[in-house]
């Protein structure tokens, strides 16, 4: 049996090649048929004494009963220890019940992912009251990879990005707003954000900010259904901006999101591959390696 081996979900097998020859392991897709009546059947060919399991959790409902079947296919084929790498981790954001009744989701599907697997590895995981995504997957190992260099990386590709102004939309963003206009030499500015509902937030500047005659970059962890880039970069025209882009860690947005962003003066968005998106432009293979290859990763 293989030492390593990557397993790729449906759809994943491009960036799951990438990770698989920057690690020097073979890859195997995980195979799916869909009955008439919803149920899959989840098979996979081989396992290796260590099996990665490459699944980007968007769109998770569906994703999450087939991953389960397939690290139930690679335990019987004698994988001895799993590690999903999961770019973008979804049920994050719910980590209390807010109201009587409700979910916890993120406890849910912790619970579940810790079941199946020894260690699971994202890309900038969507977490609010609980700061460590160790506290997420309890007894298990948990590695959250920060997006500031990715990001960082399309900036600078555009050249003079020590000119640029980086914006983040609202007080989370601050630290890795930060930490990417540092890795440029740039100057940063941070919004103050209010949601009021999914779609619906306000949003404010301070009225001395250095906004006229710049070149500005909103940087944001998910473009969702796009409501906070697209106020942001209203507001960023109203004072002056010169020109408004978008770079984001993972681009969840639709068509039709993505044209009323456009609409409000985002001059293009971009995003990693962590999710396929018609935006994405630049890899998150060689992060994932690097987090991979650390001492006891495998």
């Amino acid at each position: 049996m293989k030492r390593i081996l990557v397993a790729a979900a449906p759809g994943e097998r491009a960036p799951a090649q990438r990770l698989a020859d920057l690690l020097g392991a073979p890859l195997t897709p995980v195979e799916i048929h869909r009955f008439p009546d919803g149920e899959s059947r989840v098979s996979v060919a081989e396992a290796g004494r260590t099996a990665i399991v490459y699944c980007s959790l968007d769109r998770p409902n569906e994703k999450l009963v087939e991953l389960a079947l397939a690290a139930s296919a690679l335990r019987d084929l004698g994988a001895e220890r799993l590690v999903l790498v999961a770019p973008y981790l979804c049920y994050m954001r719910q980590d209390k019940a807010f109201h009587p009744g409700e979910a916890v989701s993120q406890r849910v599907i912790g619970a579940m992912l810790a079941r199946a697997f020894e260690r699971v590895v994202t890309i900038e995981p969507h977490l609010h009251r609980v700061h460590s995504l160790a506290d997420v997957f309890p007894g298990r190992e948990a590695t959250a990879l920060s997006a500031a260099p990715l990001l960082a990386e399309m900036i600078r590709r555009d050249g003079d990005s020590e000119k640029a102004l980086i914006v983040g939309p609202d007080m989370e963003s601050r630290p890795w707003t930060e930490a990417i206009a540092d890795e440029l030499g740039a100057d940063f500015l941070v919004l103050e954000k209010t949601r009021r509902g999914d779609g619906d937030v306000a949003i404010t500047i301070a009225q001395d900010a250095p906004v006229a005659g710049a070149r500005a970059y909103l940087v944001d962890d998910i473009a969702s259904t796009g409501s906070t880039l697209a106020v942001a970069a209203r507001l960023l025209m109203q004072k002056g901006a010169a020109r408004v882009e978008a770079v984001v860690a993972h681009a969840l947005c639709g068509a039709s999101d993505l044209e009323r962003m456009l609409a409000a003066g985002i001059a293009r968005l971009r995003s990693t591959d962590s999710v396929a998106h018609s935006t994405n432009a630049i890899e998150v293979a060689p992060l994932l390696a690097g987090a991979l290859f650390e001492e006891g990763a495998f």
